[in-house]
């Protein structure tokens, strides 16, 4: 069999790829489950403005999440209709969005190809980062509070509810948690901007208030991550890693409490800590 077809069985977003599992001098020759990751092209109207490496579930999550994280469209209501072509290349998603976004989308003179793992993919110049970095937030930040205890509850649970994850150990998750910590949603992808992006499409597509809860990655938390979080309306970003310097200015002038190093029963608070009750 070639090394680059799929062995029977795979779940969706993964492949079975022929491999050998060493221990020792021992060695085994078997299969293994992989994640699978594609390009996915992002078309506006008919004019292509982004390929991004990704994994192939939730796409029309990812779509709208994407379009709301980069303000090609200020609300949902602005993408009227989202198709998803597969083709032996990738994956073409068709979105089809109001005529105002359109025209600034045009405007913005960006067409960016994307990483796993990319940063801010497509920016020209320090000057476009820096207005980009310093644009207030698409919406006022729910002030609403959470037990320190909520986080760690979400955290945990993410565990089982990371499929893909526990099927490769390749992916990244982001979820989002009520106010007791109960995870509502979750979403993964081979890169956690990706993850992000699907979790907010997905609660955008569902019509949630998502204010009234939190948002928690497998990641760090880096600017971007941050930004996504704070233009999607969350007012806590909890992640199980550390965040960036950049990423906790950002998120002091964004408003948004971003905790660290959620795990174990401990976690560092970054940011505005007046939302996490002792």
């Amino acid at each position: 069999m070639n090394a680059a077809e799929p062995f029977l069985g795979a779940p969706e977003g993964t492949r079975r790829l022929p491999a050998s599992r060493c221990e020792g001098e021992a060695m085994e020759e078997g299969s293994e489950l992989v994640a699978d990751e594609v390009p996915v092209a992002l078309v506006y109207n008919g004019i292509a403005h982004a390929v991004m490496l990704a994994s192939p579930l939730d796409l029309e999550d990812f779509a709208l999440g994407f379009t709301l994280g980069e303000r090609i469209v200020r609300h949902a209501r602005d993408v009227y209709d989202i198709e998803v072509e597969r083709t032996a290349r990738g994956i073409a998603i068709e979105l089809r969005i109001a005529s105002g976004a359109m025209a600034r989308l045009k405007g913005t003179r960006m067409a960016r190809t994307g990483k796993t793992g990319c940063g801010l993919c497509g920016v020209d110049s320090l000057d476009y980062f820096e207005q980009e970095a310093c644009l207030p937030e698409a919406r006022p930040l729910n002030e609403a509070r959470f037990q320190a205890a909520a986080l760690h509850r979400a955290m945990n649970e993410m565990t089982g509810r990371q499929h893909l994850h526990q099927a490769t150990g390749a992916v990244h998750a982001a979820g989002w948690a009520g106010r007791d910590g109960q995870l509502l949603c979750v979403r993964e992808d081979v890169g956690r901007h990706n993850a992000l992006d699907k979790l907010v499409g997905a609660l955008a597509r569902d019509k949630v208030d998502v204010g009234e809860g939190f948002a928690v990655v497998t990641s760090r938390a880096s600017f971007e991550m941050v930004q996504k979080a704070a233009r999607a309306g969350f007012g806590l970003l909890a992640a199980i890693s550390a965040p960036t310097a950049l990423a906790v200015n950002m998120a002091e002038g964004a408003g948004l409490t971003l905790a660290g190093f959620v795990r174990g029963g401990r976690h560092v608070v970054y940011s505005h800590p007046q939302r996490l009750l002792a």
